[in-house]
């Protein structure tokens, strides 16, 4: 018999386990200390507890024009181009008339008793009416209070009730990949429906806006859901639902949330002001590549490149220059464009902020007082000097033609004005329209700077290019030898 006390032992583990399993609850690991986390068997009492506070929006708006009417979800369901599609609503038969009206569909959830409700810009934008449907049926007419296209928040008001089950708001910076989450709303205008899955993804950029910071979802979000909540296991907001990516229009188990923190921090300006106020710090910026790294002999990728800094602004004040390298603020490192503009949108316009920037390979501080954030084509033909030996035609920039570039009137470099495409400048990615600022780590002002940089060189060197790039930005180019 002690031969077969192991195989007793896992009998009895393997009894024990599906016993505790049968009892209702599955274990789960989510806590950093890998404690093992109840997950009920099944969401009921969760959702139950839950919808009272989930809301039902329709909306109509009156439209002028002829054709077919569609309600698109982050996107033309048509378009191949956009991965985000949208579910057409019902469209008339026959030629449409002059004048119709135009119906959507959405969710949202009660914040408090007062009667203020949160939802997505993209429901209630431009809407003649909204009607909020409560899940016991009752309907109001509600009335805007704010909205942000930025992050496609907005907050609606119907009448207080003492009687409205507000949904208590949650810590999305505490969600972990895996954890997971149940949303609620009307997909396809099924009003209460309960969905459940994990967190797929946190921090995601989908292009819907320059502050993206998405909870990405497998629970099913299809249209309809917009503006409904994503509930934490213990019934807590985590998210709003906005949009989804798909190949069809419905769910591919791809869905995102905008993060309760950050919408917080809107709806608390809505709800105050009705209007969002942002920081402005007044530069272009870009991500720093594997060249641009290489080129300003950085040994990892943090910081972010100033490639604009705006005349007059709050960076040009404070003592920011192009090619600058910023590495935190206030003390908070920042890695990447997205990040830099979410700090900065976050701060307090009026506010002094400590910038740590890179410099010549030299680290400095400078104080940055910021302001509050206001929401170029190439000429034709500009006077030109031919090189030869690069296939390029170059021009001094002047105070004109940095007009017509839309570049500050202080910009700096030599502007190529036409590429030979049998030249060594375009086999290198050279383009009309590039001004080049430096030639081998040196800046260049004027083309007699830029022709003593090339004849330094030598036969047979290769020459290395800095060149900032219309709507891209800082790129470091290799001519060959």
């Amino acid at each position: 018999m002690r031969k077969n006390k192991p195989v007793v032992k896992s009998i009895l583990v393997m009894a024990l386990a599906l016993a505790f399993i049968g009892s209702g609850f599955q274990p789960a690991l989510a806590a950093k200390d890998m404690n093992p986390q109840m997950i009920p068997a099944n969401f009921s009492d969760l959702a139950e507890k839950a919808r009272p506070g989930v809301v039902n929006i329709r909306t109509v708006k009156s439209m002028k024009g002829g054709g077919p009417v569609f309600r698109h979800f982050f996107g033309n369901p048509y378009s191949d181009q956009k991965p985000f599609r949208g579910f057409p609503g019902p469209s008339p038969r026959g030629h449409a008339p002059r004048d119709f009206r135009q119906q959507s569909l959405g969710s949202g959830f009660i914040m408090d008793r007062e009667g203020h409700i949160v939802t997505n810009n993209h429901v209630i934008a431009d809407a003649d009416k909204i009607v909020v449907k409560l899940s016991n049926g009752k309907e109001f007419d509600a009335k805007v209070v704010g909205r942000d296209p930025k992050t496609d928040l907005a907050l609606i008001k119907i009448p207080a009730s003492k009687d409205f089950t507000p949904l208590k708001i949650g810590n999305s910076k505490k969600l972990r990949v895996g954890t997971w989450v149940i949303a609620i709303g009307s997909p396809f205008g099924l009003e209460q429906t309960v969905t459940a899955g994990i967190v797929s993804a946190k921090g995601r950029t989908i292009g819907a806006g320059p502050y993206d910071d998405f909870i990405q979802t497998d629970a099913s979000i299809n249209p309809g859901n917009s503006g409904g909540p994503l509930l934490d296991l213990n019934g807590n907001v985590v998210g709003i639902n906005t949009a989804i990516m798909s190949g069809g229009g419905g769910n591919d188990g791809v869905g995102f949330a905008i993060p309760v923190n950050m919408a917080e921090e809107v709806i608390a300006q809505l709800m105050e002001k009705g209007k969002v106020t942002r920081a402005w710090l007044g530069v272009g910026i870009q991500d720093l590549n594997p060249e641009l790294a290489k080129y300003y002999k950085m040994k990892d990728r943090r910081g972010v490149l100033v490639s604009q800094v705006y005349e007059g602004d709050p960076a040009d004040k404070g003592g920011i220059k192009p090619g600058d390298i910023i590495l935190s603020v206030d003390g908070k490192n920042v890695s990447s464009s997205r990040e830099l503009s979410m700090t900065i949108a976050n701060a307090k316009v009026g506010e002094k902020a400590r910038i740590k920037i890179l410099r010549n390979g030299k680290k400095d501080t400078v104080s940055v007082e910021l302001a509050k954030r206001s929401d170029s084509d190439v000429p034709e033909r500009l006077g030109s000097k031919k090189n030869d030996d690069l296939g390029l035609e170059l021009a001094e920039l002047d105070h004109e033609t940095a007009k017509q570039l839309g570049l500050p009137e202080k910009e700096e470099g030599v502007i190529v004005t036409n590429v030979d495409s049998e030249g060594k400048g375009a086999s290198a990615g050279i383009q009309r329209g590039d001004l080049i600022k430096e030639v081998n780590r040196t800046p260049v002002k004027d083309l007699k700077g830029f022709k003593q940089q090339i004849s330094k060189a030598g036969s047979g060197e290769k020459v290395q290019v800095l060149v900032k790039r219309p709507n891209a930005g800082f790129l470091v180019i290799e001519i060959p030898a």
